[in-house]
């Protein structure tokens, strides 16, 4: 039955008209919703857990819009992770964190090839991001403890960097003041011993440097920081890092006097009444930042025109239980934000909210996996419509 869907989604994507027709396509890893959820939806006949691909119509103005074009199955096992194009966006990269696999999609060809690279020295793969100059890619290994460093060319390990602190996940890298930056967050089997330190390594050499402490509660504070990133073109650079349990926002701002960075805390969105922060998003100009919090599901938007380690925040959009990924179009006129974290109660909708940028409200939702029985675990668009929006 999925070779039939396969092959059907297949020539429907091959003969889809362009041009005389609106579209948007996204690319979502999807897995079966847990016995929970099943229920909850009155759909307690739980197939076999399946995995896959989904490549769906997310244009609010398309007759098609909601309609999966193609699915490309997944081993029902991986538990497909996240979704990261190389800065081209020629490839797509698939982390896995139920096996010691990456898989690399070839985006120039079609049907989609897709690779996959055997890493034993990653168990629970996160996060790959890739340098800036292209050339090199970063796996995080939340299971192992470890980073590996692949070549973008040719997907060739490369160097595998031993970490003091444990649970990596969220990673940026600065090449103008070669320096890496690691989040210690949560144990991987069952979210406990949650981790409070970014850790510092030296890019050109992959030398571990030290770390810093993201919190101002007594130690051990479970602030589990998940995700780091540097701000688009700002000087001196600074980085912001989500704490999941946390609930905050805190900087890590480049000390050219010291060569490291000094720390403070930015946010907290338990002011406000929401919890589980986890991604980071920067518009085009450099003066917009936006935030998933999974609990109850918000993508807020903050303003960083004026003092970066300070954002001021415009508004809160509510979404759906467990915001996580958003793709933004590359005009900017649309955000769309995936409802899902982990399969995990109470933090997985399972619907793809679309937001107008312009007015910042919310005009549809994507409930086509949902309605299924799946929950979408990433969303990114098709290259010809992604912003990579500081990713």
């Amino acid at each position: 039955m999925k070779r039939i869907l396969f092959a059907i989604g297949l020539i429907s994507l091959m003969l889809w008209p362009t041009g005389a027709q609106a579209e948007i396509l996204a690319m979502v890893n999807y897995e079966t919703k847990s016995a929970e959820s099943l229920q909850a939806l009155n759909l307690s006949q739980a197939p076999a857990r399946e995995e896959g691909i989904a490549i769906i119509d997310v244009d609010p103005t398309s007759e098609a819009f909601g309609n999966i074009l193609m699915q490309i199955p997944l081993p029902g096992d991986l538990v497909a992770h996240h979704l990261f194009y190389d800065r081209t966006m020629t490839k797509a990269y698939i982390t896995a964190l139920g096996k010691t696999q990456l898989r690399v999609m070839d985006m120039t060809q079609f049907p989609y090839r897709i690779r996959t690279i055997n890493i034993p020295e990653c168990s629970v793969g996160e996060d790959v991001i890739v340098s800036e100059d292209n050339k090199t890619w970063y796996l995080t290994c939340m299971g192992s403890n470890t980073v590996v460093v692949g070549d973008v060319a040719t997907d060739e390990v490369t160097a595998v960097i031993e970490l003091d602190t444990p649970y990596p996940h969220g990673l940026a890298v600065n090449q103008s003041i070669d320096r890496v930056l690691v989040t210690n967050t949560v144990r991987a089997t069952d979210l406990g011993d949650a981790g409070e330190y970014i850790t510092v390594i030296e890019a050109s050499t992959n030398t571990v440097l030290g770390r810093h402490r993201v919190s101002d509660k007594p130690s051990p504070s479970g602030e589990a920081p998940v995700e780091v990133m540097f701000v688009p073109g700002a000087s001196p650079p600074v980085a912001y890092v989500t704490n999941m349990f946390g609930g905050t926002l805190w900087t890590m701002t480049w000390n050219s006097e010291t060569s490291d960075f000094d720390t403070a805390k930015a946010y907290d969105f338990g002011e406000i009444g929401s919890g589980v922060a986890l991604e980071m998003y920067f518009n085009g100009d450099g003066d917009r930042m936006y935030v998933t919090t999974g609990k109850p599901g918000h993508m807020h938007i903050f303003d960083i025109s004026g003092d970066v380690t300070n954002p001021r925040l415009l508004n809160s959009i509510a979404t759906g239980e467990g915001a996580h990924h958003v793709a933004f179009t590359a005009d900017g006129k649309y955000a769309f934000v995936q409802n899902t974290l982990l399969n995990l109660p109470g933090l997985s909708d399972g619907s793809i909210t679309v937001i107008d940028m312009a007015t910042e409200q919310v005009i549809a939702s994507v409930d086509t996996l949902k309605e299924r029985g799946y929950n979408p675990n990433c969303i990114v668009l098709l290259p010809q419509w992604n912003d990579l929006a500081g990713h």
